[in-house]
């Protein structure tokens, strides 16, 4: 069984009898702190959809997970019925959101971990599939660790830095993505002032990353996202550090609405922008962002989510997309475990160079 001793590591995992995923319900943070046991394939697609786990990397180890937790209680003896149980199962869970590639990357290694072991008993199979899962959760511990030591690199002290989103140690398995920097600089004792959009209309930034900083002891002030202006143009940023969902082969990279707005405010006021990324969060079928799906979400989050009462009008009609897409000209750097990529990224980012 894979140990991880970083107290920030828990935000999913296998119980200890392997029939869960235990996950910290993120839909109830910064308020309530509540890990939840999730078995039935229903509930486990429902906890990707409704977002008690998010985050792209987070999400890929959560699907794992959940394909090994459904896989062991098929009850199937004839290899052939239990691979078409799996991708059936995968298909369903890989559903559940549209846009971050980690989910159907993780879930087709897993398919093809099962198609590899078509002469193995399947009590072996499922083994090895708690087994790859488990490998799975440990590489993207190493990856964060490794993205994070390339982004510090990048940082000042006494910086300002703007974040949007969450891409922290809940997003991911330990470290994250772009607060993985943050941390490790505010680690070794490097003095940094870090400014956090709250995004709407779910408030990852103000329910997720400020509380992720601020229980970490690093300076942290919220701002709506209309303020990401007014903080720039006041010299207060010396770099944008954000993650991302899915990287096109041409650097085009969907992450959180807003964030492209972000990235073209980076540019009018010079300010570096940063993707941070493992590797797999590169696409290597996706020619552009153009190929991107966005998902679309329930108008409600735009309405009533977080209010007392509803904040418009009934029957006013809301567009709710769930990201958006930087275009790789407005990136200063692509930051993966391999290093710092840049422009040209078709060449940076390919499979051989990075």
């Amino acid at each position: 069984m894979l140990e991880i001793t970083h107290n920030n590591a828990i935000n999913v995992r296998l119980s200890e009898d392997g029939s869960a995923v235990i996950i910290l319900d993120q839909t109830l943070l910064p308020g309530q702190r509540e890990f939840i046991h999730l078995r039935q394939a229903g509930e486990l697609h429902e906890a990707i959809a409704s977002l008690r786990v998010r985050g792209a990397p987070a999400i890929g180890i959560f699907a794992a997970f959940a394909l090994y937790v459904i896989a062991r209680d098929l009850g199937l003896d004839n290899f052939e019925d239990f691979r078409s149980a799996v991708r059936k199962y995968s298909a369903m869970l890989n559903s559940s959101r549209p846009t971050a590639v980690n989910l159907s990357t993780q879930l087709q290694r897993m398919e093809s971990l099962v198609d590899s072991l078509s002469a193995e008993p399947i009590s072996r199979i499922i083994e090895a599939m708690r087994l790859e899962a488990e490998a799975i959760q440990l590489e993207d511990i190493h990856m964060c660790r490794a993205i994070s030591e390339h982004g510090l690199s990048l940082i000042g002290d006494g910086f300002g830095i703007m974040t949007h989103c969450n891409a922290g140690p809940l997003a991911t398995s330990l470290y994250g993505t772009a607060l993985g920097p943050i941390l490790l600089a505010h680690e070794s004792g490097m003095s940094l002032q870090v400014y956090c959009c709250e995004t709407r209309p779910l408030l990852q930034g103000a329910r997720l990353t400020s509380y992720e900083l601020h229980n970490a002891g690093v300076d942290v002030t919220l701002i709506c996202d209309n303020m990401a202006s007014i903080v720039m143009s006041e010299g207060k940023i010396g770099a944008i550090f954000v993650g991302c969902d899915r990287v096109a082969r041409n650097g085009d990279t969907a992450n959180k609405i807003g964030t492209s707005g972000l990235a073209i405010l980076a540019r009018h006021y010079g300010v570096p922008f940063y993707v941070c990324c493992p590797s797999s969060t590169i696409d290597p079928n996706c020619p552009t962002g153009a190929d991107i799906e966005i998902e679309l979400r329930d108008p409600m989050e735009i309405k009533e989510m977080y209010f007392e009462r509803t904040v418009a009008p009934d029957g006013v009609k809301c567009y709710n997309p769930a990201f958006d897409v930087t275009d790789n000209s407005l990136i200063t750097a692509i930051i993966t475990e391999h290093g710092i990529c840049r422009a040209p990224y078709t060449q940076s980012l390919s499979r051989k160079d990075i």
